[in-house]
């Protein structure tokens, strides 16, 4: 698939805070961006089993309001808001740690539908020095991409074929852009830029595999 790679990443805004969260100090990365559709049409991509995985993962599970999910290979939790067609809250369990994701849909003016989505962590302090922002950030942004592609062609983006493009020359160089495009979110958000640039090398070199 050829993609437009800076359109992709300038679609999206990127914040980074912190907030406390369950009582304790936790770190937050949301990413926002509008897409060319209704809002039920984008809640049915975000929470239909029929359709998570043509731009997602397979995904398994009671899909609703206090039942559980498991994301083939990847994160799994507990579906703990759900206001259709507006917003969704889950936990996110990955290697013995939990985390909060929640989405949030509003229609905008120009008739499409502005997406945002934050993950909020409790993230020991040496692992966000080393990674940054970036370490969930282009992992979402490989999400959000994922989405643009099934809303615009209507087609399956399937796991295989996504991981197929991400080692080519362009997805290579999204996955750059994106790392970059976090680093400069943390930087923004007061983060030493030599220290974010580092954590970006860093995340970027992960997702490489380099």
């Amino acid at each position: 698939m050829t993609i437009d790679v800076g359109r992709v990443i300038g679609a999206v805004t990127r914040e980074v805070t912190s907030r406390e969260h369950e009582g304790a100090p936790a770190r937050v990365v949301a990413a926002s961006r509008a897409y060319d559709t209704n809002r039920e049409d984008l809640w049915d991509a975000l929470t239909n089993p029929e359709r998570i995985p043509r731009w997602f993962l397979p995904v398994s599970g009671d899909l609703r309001l206090g039942g559980s999910y498991q994301l083939k290979g990847n994160a799994s939790g507990e579906i703990t808001g759900c206001e259709p067609p507006r917003h969704l809250a889950l936990t996110w369990g990955m290697h013995g740690q939990v985390s909060w994701v929640t989405v949030d849909l509003s229609e905008q003016p120009d008739g499409r539908t502005l997406l945002r989505l934050e993950h909020i962590a409790h993230v020991p302090e040496e692992f966000w020095d080393q990674f940054g922002p970036g370490a969930v950030g282009v992992g979402w942004d490989e999400a959000l991409l994922g989405l643009d592609q099934h809303l615009a062609t209507e087609s399956a983006v399937g796991p295989e074929s996504a991981q197929a493009w991400l080692a080519s020359e362009e997805g290579r160089s999204f996955v750059r852009r994106s790392s970059d495009a976090w680093r400069a979110a943390s930087i923004e958000s007061g983060t030493d830029p030599a220290a974010a640039t580092a954590a970006a090398d860093r995340t970027t070199s992960f997702y490489l595999g380099e």
